[in-house]
């Protein structure tokens, strides 16, 4: 149960600071990619990275897996 907690704790201080270089520094970390949503009008934009979610989740699925694989 211990080993349970500290996989926790380290995927948490992950996902902080995957959330903290989204955030500081978002045109250096990920571009723009072709299929992610745009919408422009007066006053309002709406940004959605659809693609770019498909690959990041693609990225750390492969990464914990390969983690996974290790680790046994």
């Amino acid at each position: 149960m211990t080993e349970l907690g500290r996989l926790l704790v380290v995927f948490g201080l992950v996902l902080v600071g995957v959330g903290l270089a989204l955030t500081l520094l978002p045109r250096l970390v990920l571009p723009r990619l072709p299929g992610d949503i745009l919408i422009q009008r007066d006053g309002f934009t709406f940004y959605f990275p659809l693609v770019t979610s498909l690959l990041v989740s693609l990225i750390l699925t492969l990464l914990l897996n390969l983690l996974f694989w290790v680790r046994r």
